[in-house]
């Protein structure tokens, strides 16, 4: 029963995936280097397999990444033999376009939009692929697989798209585009069983390793250079693992011995806490991520 599951979840990624691809002129896939891109990405391969992937691959890079993330990103890209597109917020935030957060600790989460904005109409993408899952958080829940944003590349969640027995509208007026998320109807469960039974690589994060952390607000954040300990603070080591991964300032360990895929799967499935609990940026107000995706947010 498993393995049909999966096998359903599969068959429904890959073709949101071509339907995308057949209805757009210019597609690609935003790529973070987290669990649900890898997947993702392997099934683009998957849909492709003679050709390889046939669009390129596109990373905003915050400046506040785990080095990780970045060295695993870098060899996945080599090993799919994909290209791989990055933009920085960096540079947004030195031509102006953008002002960066000055805090005691900084989060470049939210200033992503603009430089995904910015790439968007630079290199004339009329849609990405993302792998953003429903199960996430209440305002992934109101989410198409095809997501219809504006000339603005704002969303709107009363201005989508009816998608009855897998019929998808792709059409669109100069300057629009949609985000499309082939695995809406996954759970975090089944990235991993997949990744699994796929026996797909997974960043070295996601599993339990012993780190410097400090506890903030309820959760445990990586030492790093952009996160300040603050009077009173101060690190100490544990074995923990990420669930999610974004920027370092704002993405949160859980303790944790599992140390492989099969431990992983284990401790989700006795766990009530959902994966962006983890997140800083989500912890905000109950609308946090709501807000930023009307901004143009992934």
């Amino acid at each position: 029963m498993a393995e049909e599951h999966l096998s359903q979840l599969e068959d429904e990624a890959i073709f949101v995936i071509r339907e995308a691809y057949t209805q757009t002129e210019r597609l690609g896939l935003l790529f973070s280097g987290g669990k649900d891109s890898i997947v993702l990405s392997w099934l683009v391969r998957k849909a492709f397999l003679r050709g390889g992937i046939p669009f390129p691959l596109l990373h905003i890079d915050t400046g506040h990444n785990f080095t990780e993330t970045l060295a695993f990103r870098d060899q996945w890209c080599e090993k799919l033999t994909a290209t791989l597109l990055v933009r920085k917020v960096q540079e947004s935030i030195d031509s102006g376009r953008i002002a960066d957060d000055t805090s005691t600790n900084p989060s470049r989460n939210a200033l992503q939009s603009v430089t995904l904005l910015d790439a968007i109409g630079e290199l004339k993408f009329d849609a990405l692929l993302g792998g953003a899952r429903r199960d996430e958080e209440k305002a992934r829940a109101k989410e198409r697989f095809f997501s219809f944003r504006n000339r603005s590349g704002q969303w709107d969640p009363k201005n989508q798209r009816p998608e009855l027995w897998n019929l998808f509208n792709g059409l669109k007026r100069p300057g629009e585009h949609f985000r499309v998320f082939p695995l809406s109807n996954w759970t975090e469960l089944d990235v991993w069983n997949y990744a699994l039974a796929e026996e797909i690589s997974l960043p070295s994060l996601y599993f339990a390793h012993e780190r410097d952390v400090v506890t903030r607000e309820g959760m445990l954040l990586a030492r790093s250079p952009f996160v300040t300990l603050g009077q009173g603070g101060s690190f100490e080591r544990k074995t923990v693992r990420f669930r999610t991964i974004g920027d370092i300032t704002c993405t949160g360990a859980v303790e944790s011995q599992a140390r492989d895929s099969r431990a992983v799967i284990a401790e989700l499935t006795h766990t009530s806490t959902t994966e962006r609990g983890t997140r800083a940026d989500d912890r905000k107000s109950e609308a946090a991520m709501e807000d930023r995706k009307r901004e143009g947010y992934f």
